[in-house]
């Protein structure tokens, strides 16, 4: 049988969404460059508790029709949100009200440690050593390594049950291109969930990517749906 990683709807994709999972979604913090579909269909499922891990914590708005991660905290569904930037200067997210409110737990990783994290998960490793913490509130709690006279904090992998991204273009195996800087974090969680969903503005037939172009290979993708 031919492979094809083509779901009909984002609703069909993300369907097996269950209690308690834990979702990266893709994106920088602009919403051109986040799953709006794939997090749309999520916040329609009767689950709760997740853990969201993402870059930005939302921006409180709906742009165009379309959503980010904030979505989700307005639908309640998040207990938990690994984040780099949880809030914004501009105007109060659901996020920042629901953590006031005592709501909903949050997890603030440095961006490029979160970055790192995310990679550990995709190459199988159980964690990093990074400086960055090393004599402040962030090391408190975790374990310290000392590796040739400077200590080190053990950030562990962050792993996930599915990833939420979104690409420019792929074809029906799942190799995926981006465009311009939408790369950002959706190219890094790519492959390191148990299961990764691209939401794609176009689907193209076989071939039709140059090997050169492609920036996620198909091995990191289980889904595709068009947007």
């Amino acid at each position: 049988m031919a492979i094809n990683k083509v779901f009909a709807s984002a609703d069909e994709a993300v369907a097996d969404i269950q209690d308690g999972a834990v979702i990266l979604v893709g994106g920088f913090g602009p919403i051109v460059s986040t799953p709006g579909k794939l997090l749309e269909a999520v916040s329609k499922l009767p689950v709760k508790d997740l853990t969201a891990v993402s870059n930005s914590g939302g921006f409180g708005i709906e742009v165009w029709g379309e959503h980010d991660v904030e979505v989700l905290h307005r639908t309640g569904q998040l207990k938990k949100h690994i984040v780099s930037a949880p809030v914004n200067q501009w105007m109060d997210n659901t996020l920042e009200k629901r953590f006031r409110a005592g709501e909903v737990e949050i997890e603030m990783v440095a961006q490029g440690t979160l970055a790192e994290r995310i990679r550990a998960a995709k190459a199988g490793l159980g964690g990093i050593l990074i400086l960055v913490g090393v004599g402040t509130a962030i090391e408190e709690g975790k374990r310290k390594i000392v590796v040739d006279g400077r200590k080190y904090l053990l950030e562990l992998a962050i792993k996930a049950d599915f990833a939420l991204i979104r690409a420019y273009k792929a074809d029906r195996w799942g190799n995926l291109i981006y465009r311009g800087t939408s790369r950002t974090f959706n190219a890094t969680m790519a492959g390191a969930a148990r299961v990764t969903i691209a939401e794609v503005d176009q689907l193209v037939e076989l071939g039709e990517l140059a090997p050169e172009e492609i920036v996620t290979p198909a091995a990191f993708v289980n889904r595709v749906v068009v947007r």
